[in-house]
């Protein structure tokens, strides 16, 4: 009955959106704590939600029968593919109201704007700490689980992120003039 009257008793305590069953309150807080439960088994990556599972598992399992005729890579559907071709054309049709910038997917205005109002929906549920990227607060999660899948084939030492093993791979090359420890 809640579809038709509209109520949504149930709100995020992170950024405060209301929801008419508890069980899309339960889905969303995922993006808050960066929870990913359901896992391809065949190439091992993990997602919010199961119907997301489900549309990745057409990448291992369909014909890829949409292709772009200008660069031939090929889509498991057409709306892939429409979102791919804005690449060739440039076409950035979400525009940011305060500072103009344009991006090719609403999902991307949406994290730009983060900027400019200062939201933090992603908490550390082991310190509290806030981030207005999951991507930040996964990276984060690292520090408490001392997870470092980052390592250096040169010399051993790990990192918690990608960027830091590509700034000390440096040393290596001979670009930054500081030693292996």
């Amino acid at each position: 009955m809640r579809i038709h009257t509209g109520e949504k008793p149930f709100t995020c305590t992170q950024c405060w959106k209301s929801f008419s069953q508890s069980s899309y309150l339960n889905q969303h807080m995922r993006i808050h704590t960066g929870e990913k439960p359901f896992t391809c088994t065949q190439c091992g990556k993990s997602f919010t939600r199961s119907s997301h599972l489900n549309r990745h598992m057409r990448i291992h399992n369909e014909e890829k029968s949409f292709a772009c005729t200008q660069c031939g890579k090929s889509f498991i559907c057409s709306s892939y593919l429409n979102q791919h071709m804005m690449f060739h054309t440039g076409e950035k049709p979400f525009q940011c109201t305060q500072c103009r910038k344009s991006f090719y997917f609403s999902s991307s205005l949406i994290r730009h704007m983060r900027i400019h109002t200062g939201e933090k929906p992603f908490s550390c549920t082991q310190c509290g700490k806030s981030f207005s990227l999951s991507t930040s607060l996964n990276y984060h999660m690292r520090i408490h689980t001392e997870e470092r899948p980052f390592t250096c084939t040169q010399c051993g030492k790990s990192f918690y992120c990608s960027f830091s093993l590509s700034r000390h791979m440096r040393i290596h090359t001979g670009e930054t003039p500081v030693t292996c420890t």
